[in-house]
This record gives structure tokens, C-alpha cells and sequence, in this order.
């Protein structure tokens, strides 16, 4: 006890002193600079002064008040960064403040509507017994499907004639250019296809009027089988917001159309689109988390999603015990802007997606008159899993994703992850198969998977790492390979 008291005392002492020795060092840096510096420099001026000349003086006095000048000068520039800079953190404050609670308002607005309707559906019910409620049950929407299909699914023949993914992306390009006047060019569909094999869940990304909306929508025509576009809206906070509710007033659930497009897929075995348009007008990680989370499951007979906490009578006939499988004919497509009225993807979201960038406008070409085609789900899986086994990425191109890996983690600290591996794995196959090239298609996938987390880096302070970046994808893939990732890269180094 009495050693510990002797070294926390003169640990105390030497603590204090520290501090007493930092701030005295400090106010004595002030006085030297501010008062012991000036009088230095009015002696040395004062001895010096006394052997002028008139012209002397008069160059002194003219060299004094330019260096008074030069030095306000610099202090209000200084002043006026300052300024600057907090008025530009005020600004930021004051627009995420206004923009939480523009949110918080439709939001509000939003469960007051849903209230009165609630009022509304329980004033009615008050005065008329519902015959057609309690044929319905609580699901009116759902059940009025269940009518629509007759309680049985919809099976979609196979296919006459085998088709392949190359051939499956000219007959679309075709369909959309000959029957939708929509143009897209083969890489943009290859994308796509190889997006889907990738994910169950794609996003759209580039700038307003090039197609982000209408691609899936054209391919819901070309795959005979309307694409179900929901708009997205801003005050979306939870998944509720997306699916619907279970209304405590009148022991009904809030059917979304969202709920009816999911709903509805589970009755058919085609390929089936559901669009969330402008996806980042709220925060997808919010609403959109349970799917993530579920769709990353490897087993399929897993993506179980909980509607209602218990089954009563007269439920939907897919509906067990309150649950909902997300059927595997489902693709999700969003599509988002890039804009102050919208939030950024998070990398959560995005290593869980395959990613499209869709910045350019096609030209329009002459397309031969084509029909769509209708074709099991199963079958477009079977031509995804028929390009992992033809198509496999080549040896000397892991090798080379190994080395650059190695370098991105070493300068950036940033490593591809195992997610980003295994959509490697399914993407570039696929991507092969629809007629594209190899490295064309690694390359792509690295630029949106990895290479665009650089710009939540300090970018100014990486100039060097980024120009060695460029000379290490030379030397992997030649001058002129890489070039999407290369053009990526460069446009970071214009903004350092």
C-alpha cells in the first residue's frame, strides 16, 4: 500500500507539472510571437534606421505598409476561409435537419391518413356485417388472388427450342428496340443477365433519363410478364412502410402493392421483376434490411419473411403460419438517382446487390420484328448454371485478382470480401456466356464493387497510392485493359 502511494503521488506531480510546463510553453509562444518578436523587429529597425537616407526612409515606410498589407491581407483570407467553412457545416446541418424532419413530417402524415382510414373502415363496419369481409378474411387483396388463380399455380411450359444466353440477349435487344422503341446496348443486357445470376437483387444507377426504369420494365414485356414498378416514397422508415400492417382498429392488413406483386409470383413459375423505383429517396438499409438479410441464405426454402405473428381462418392459402416464402422466381430491381434529394447506398447495401451503372443514352438501331419469349424461372437458372461449368474463371485471372487484392488491401485497406468473391465467381461466367469478354467483366465488377468505396477515403492524401493503382492494373492487364476501373480511378486523382 505504501509503495503505490509513494508512485500514484509522484505520478500525480509529474502529470500536473506536464501540464503546467505545455500551457506555459504555450502562453510563452504567444508572447514571443505577438510581443517579444514585434519589439525584436522595431529594434532591429530602430538601430538600422539611424544611418537612412531620406530615399531610406521612404522605401522603409513603403516596404512597412506593404508587408501591414500583405499581412491583413493573409489574415482575412484566413478569416473569411474560416467563415466559409462554418457557414458550410452550418448549411449541412441545417439541410439534414430539414430533411429529417421533412421525412418525420410525411411520415406523420402518412399513419394520420392510415388512421382515418382505420376510422373510416370501422365507422362502416359499424353499420353494415361485412358479408364480403368475412369471406375475404383480413387479407382482401391476397385472397382475390388466391380467387384469381384458382387456388392453383400458374405452370409455364418449357421451352420448345433451347436458346442460349447469347442468344436470349439479341432476341432483347431486338424485342425492345422492334416492339418498345427502348435501345440498349449488349453490354448493358449482359449486365444485367449476369447481374441476375449474381443477385436476386440488382441496382440501377446513373443519371435521370437513360433507361434506369424502363430496362426492367422492358424486360418484364419481353419475358411476358409485366415488371411491378412501386414508387419508393420518402417517408419509408421501416419494412412496414413497404409491406403493409396489420391495422389494430379493424383487424385488417394494410395490403400494399408491393405485398400483392410478392404475393402474386408465388402462384407462377415464370420470371418475375419487382421494380423499386428511385430506391434511395429513403434509406434501402432501413425498409429493404430483412431482404438483404434473407436472400443472402443459400438455401432458397429459407427466405421465409413473418407477415402477421400467428394463422387465422380464411388466410391466404400462402400464407403458413403467418410467414411468407419470397418465391425464387422473384427478382428485385431499384433504381436510383444521385442527387441532394436522395440518401447515398451504403456499402452494406451494395456488397449485397450486383450493381449497373446506366449513365449513357443508346442510339437507336434497326431491329428485325421480334416476340418476347415465356420461360420457366428454372430455365434461365439452368443457363446461369450450364455458364458456371463452361465458362469458369480462368486460373492465370485469379492469380492476377489475387495480386491486385493484395495491393488495394496493403495501400487502401480495403479487401474484396468473401461476398464479393462468390459474385465474381457467378457474374463473370454468365457474363461470358452473353457473348462478352473476360477481363471486360472483371473489371466492371471490381470498379462497382470495390474501386468506387474509394471515395469515402481521403482521397487528397492518396494521389500517390491512386497513380500506382493505375500502374499495377498495367501491368496485370495491360494498357488497355481495365479501363472502366482505370477511368474511375483518374477521376478520383482530378479531384486531388
Amino acid at each position: 500500500m505504501e509503495k503505490f502511494s509513494t508512485w500514484f503521488i509522484a505520478f500525480i506531480e509529474k502529470l500536473f507539472k506536464h501540464f503546467i510546463e505545455f500551457f506555459g510553453g504555450f502562453f510563452q509562444l504567444l508572447y514571443r510571437v505577438f510581443v517579444d518578436n514585434l519589439m525584436m523587429y522595431f529594434n532591429d529597425y530602430y538601430e538600422a534606421s539611424q544611418t537612412f537616407t531620406l530615399i531610406d526612409w521612404i522605401l522603409s515606410f513603403i516596404a512597412i505598409l506593404l508587408m501591414v498589407l500583405l499581412v491583413t491581407g493573409f489574415g482575412i483570407i484566413v478569416f473569411q476561409l474560416f467563415r466559409k467553412y462554418v457557414r458550410f457545416l452550418k448549411n449541412q446541418y441545417e439541410k439534414e435537419a430539414l430533411i429529417e424532419e421533412i421525412d418525420s413530417l410525411k411520415y406523420q402524415v402518412n399513419y394520420l391518413l392510415d388512421e382515418k382510414h382505420a376510422m373510416m373502415s370501422l365507422s362502416q363496419e359499424n353499420f353494415d356485417t361485412t358479408v364480403e369481409s368475412e369471406v375475404l378474411g383480413r387479407f382482401t387483396r391476397l385472397k382475390l388472388i388466391d380467387e384469381k388463380y384458382q387456388y392453383k399455380p400458374l405452370i409455364v411450359p418449357a421451352l420448345k427450342e433451347p436458346i442460349s444466353l447469347s442468344e436470349l440477349v439479341d432476341r432483347f435487344i431486338n424485342f425492345s428496340a422492334s416492339q418498345l422503341n427502348l435501345y440498349y446496348t449488349r453490354k448493358v443486357v449482359s449486365v444485367f443477365f449476369a447481374g441476375m445470376a449474381s443477385s436476386q437483387t440488382l441496382v440501377l444507377e446513373g443519371i435521370s433519363g437513360t433507361g434506369k426504369t424502363s430496362l426492367p420494365y422492358a424486360m418484364g414485356k419481353f419475358f411476358k410478364n409485366d415488371a411491378s414498378i412501386i414508387s419508393v416514397q420518402p417517408s419509408w422508415r421501416d419494412r412496414s412502410e413497404m409491406m403493409g400492417f396489420l391495422n389494430e382498429f379493424t383487424k385488417k392488413f394494410n395490403e400494399t402493392d408491393f405485398l400483392e406483386s410478392l404475393y402474386e409470383a408465388s402462384f407462377r413459375n415464370d420470371v418475375d421483376i419487382i421494380v423499386l423505383d428511385e430506391m434511395n429517396l429513403a434509406r434501402v438499409e432501413y425498409y429493404f434490411a430483412d431482404f438483404l438479410s434473407i436472400l443472402e441464405m443459400p438455401n432458397p426454402e429459407e427466405w421465409v419473411l413473418g407477415i402477421v405473428p400467428n394463422e387465422v381462418e380464411n388466410d391466404p392459402i400462402h400464407l403458413k403460419k403467418g410467414k411468407l416464402k419470397i418465391p425464387r422466381n422473384v427478382w428485385f430491381v431499384g433504381t436510383a438517382n444521385r442527387d441532394d434529394s436522395t440518401y447515398a447506398i451504403t456499402d452494406k447495401v451494395y456488397d449485397r446487390v450486383a450493381s449497373i451503372e446506366m449513365n449513357e443514352k443508346s442510339t437507336p438501331i434497326d431491329a428485325p420484328y421480334t416476340e418476347g419469349i415465356q420461360m420457366p424461372y428454372d430455365a434461365l437458372k439452368r443457363l446461369f448454371k450450364d455458364a458456371l461449368t463452361t465458362n469458369q474463371v480462368n486460373e492465370d485471372l485469379l492469380y492476377r485478382l489475387e495480386t491486385l487484392d493484395q495491393f488495394i488491401v496493403d495501400n487502401f485497406q480495403i479487401a474484396f470480401g468473401n461476398r464479393i468473391t462468390k459474385q465474381i465467381q457467378n457474374f463473370i461466367p454468365v457474363y461470358v456466356a452473353c457473348g462478352m469478354d473476360q477481363v471486360d467483366g472483371l473489371d466492371y465488377l471490381i470498379a462497382r464493387k470495390v474501386i468506387r468505396k474509394f471515395e469515402s477515403l481521403n482521397l487528397p492524401f492518396l494521389k500517390r497510392e491512386l497513380e500506382e493503382l493505375i500502374d499495377m492494373l498495367n501491368q496485370l492487364f495491360g494498357e488497355d485493359g481495365f479501363k472502366y476501373s482505370k477511368k474511375m480511378i483518374q477521376d478520383f486523382l482530378k479531384r486531388v
